[in-house]
């Protein structure tokens, strides 16, 4: 295709996409499901297992072979843009009082589902088809389970900001235990990939950056003061030109050390100067990246599944057992280990609950895998089932909790013990939740 072809498609499949995610998004509304859901299913259904299927002439005409690196490049720009907004909106102060728990939290929600996934993937091997040839089965197994334990960083931090419980306990402690978890994982991915390419510089090359990173970070804050006396002196669109530039040069960084860009906007995001303007010039950003650019991400990943392939009974039946072990690993651990940490049930509960999404980001690593040539593309479409089921699962059961405890969940005080919280009178929504600040008293309403 030439330029201009190419060009002309983009603008067609982008249409596509945006009336297809915001009709899902209709019907799903009455099931509790965010956006964000919306898009993964609507990516699913544009690609071979669903549009391919029925009408694979039409997909073809849709999404050309060559269409896929520009759909892919666009969904990374809203990942960054929509990550850098998280951050921002993420308040580092709030970390402090509950890192012992976010803490314990992380681990036992990396470890537990890193060894089941590995495990089951050791199991069957020789019955299902895992791997490429070629591919050791230790370094599949590994790539296998540290999928597993992925926590969807950017979907549950899009979860709790379009549920508002941003200003939760358990919204705020999930956001740090996610942090934590996925980059753990994505270093741990990064020595898969070592593993895979019979060198250690991956992993050495991420474990470095990521502390350099630390470094640039821990400057930006000790800085705020006199940065935001610079940005009194710029004009409105000095301000945003020099955002993005901040913003793209930290996500190629974390991007080039093996991290991913999303976690250099993350947080860079979490470390730049706050204002009134500075609030505004990232508002203005948030409708681009929500509305037209994420939605890429998905349809692009949706291009690479293909449903048919769960035909077979036996891939099948590992779809299923990797789901559950998804689930017992992921939500069962950061459940048991939020208890463990002096979180009362309620609390604990929904910590499992938003740690156990995995949607967006592993739906990036699993993209990794089959570029690399570690998973065939059976063992992307089981993962792609696991990452849509422990998504879908979250917003339905974080309501089924509120419903059946009737009332806010216990926020903890600083040391992460339970403390008192008195229920808003009358939430307008299932999901009203307590904003009040972690280890005060008193507490306000809060609803989407």
């Amino acid at each position: 295709m030439s330029s201009t072809e190419l060009g002309t498609a983009f603008l067609l499949a982008v249409a596509v996409i945006l009336v297809l995610c915001r009709l899902v998004a209709l019907l799903l509304r009455p099931l509790g499901q965010p956006p964000v859901v919306a898009e993964m299913i609507a990516g699913v259904l544009l690609g071979p297992s669903v549009l391919g299927l029925v009408l694979p002439s039409v997909e073809h005409h849709l999404f050309p072979a060559a269409l896929h690196p520009m759909l892919y490049v666009a969904g990374q720009l809203g990942l960054v843009f929509f990550m850098f907004q998280s951050g921002y909106d993420f308040r580092l102060e709030r970390i402090k009082p509950v890192a012992r728990s976010a803490a314990l939290i992380s681990a036992a929600g990396s470890a537990t589902p890193l060894l089941l996934g590995a495990g089951l993937t050791w199991a069957v091997h020789g019955s299902v088809d895992t791997s490429p040839p070629g591919v050791p089965l230790h370094v599949t197994a590994l790539f296998v389970g540290v999928t597993l334990a992925i926590t969807a960083f950017p979907m549950l931090a899009r979860i709790i900001t379009e549920n508002g419980l941003s200003g939760t306990a358990f919204g705020t402690i999930s956001l740090a235990a996610g942090a934590m978890d996925d980059v753990a994982a994505w270093i741990m991915l990064a020595g898969v990939v070592s593993l895979a390419r019979g060198s250690a510089h991956t992993v050495v090359l991420a474990a470095a950056g990521a502390a350099g990173l630390v470094v640039l970070l821990t400057a930006l804050i000790r800085l705020r003061g006199p940065a935001l006396r610079v940005t009194e002196r710029l004009s409105d669109e000095q301000l945003l030109l020099a955002t993005v530039l901040f913003l793209c040069t930290a996500a190629w960084y974390t991007d080039r050390i093996g991290l991913y860009a999303v976690f250099g906007a993350f947080s860079l995001g979490a470390a730049f100067p706050r204002s009134p303007r500075i609030d505004r010039t990232i508002e203005a950003t948030a409708p681009l990246s929500r509305i037209l650019l994420l939605p890429l991400f998905f349809t692009y990943s949706g291009l690479n599944t293909d449903a048919g392939l769960l035909s077979d009974p036996k891939l099948l039946l590992f779809a299923v057992g990797c789901t559950v072990a998804a689930v017992v690993g992921k939500f069962g651990a950061c459940w048991a280990a939020a208890q463990l940490g002096g979180q009362p049930p309620a609390v604990a509960l929904r910590i499992g609950t938003l740690m156990n999404a995995r949607g967006l980001m592993q739906l990036i690593a699993i993209n990794v895998g089959l570029s690399e040539g570690i998973v065939s593309p059976s063992m992307f479409t089981v993962l792609v089932v696991v990452a849509v089921v422990t998504t879908v699962m979250a917003t339905p059961l974080l309501r089924l909790w509120d419903r059946l405890d009737g009332g806010v969940p216990a926020e903890p005080d600083a040391t992460g013990a339970a403390g008192a919280s008195t229920p808003p009178p009358a939430p307008r929504s299932p999901l009203a939740v307590s904003t009040a600040p972690e280890g005060r008293g008193g507490s306000r309403s809060s609803s989407p």
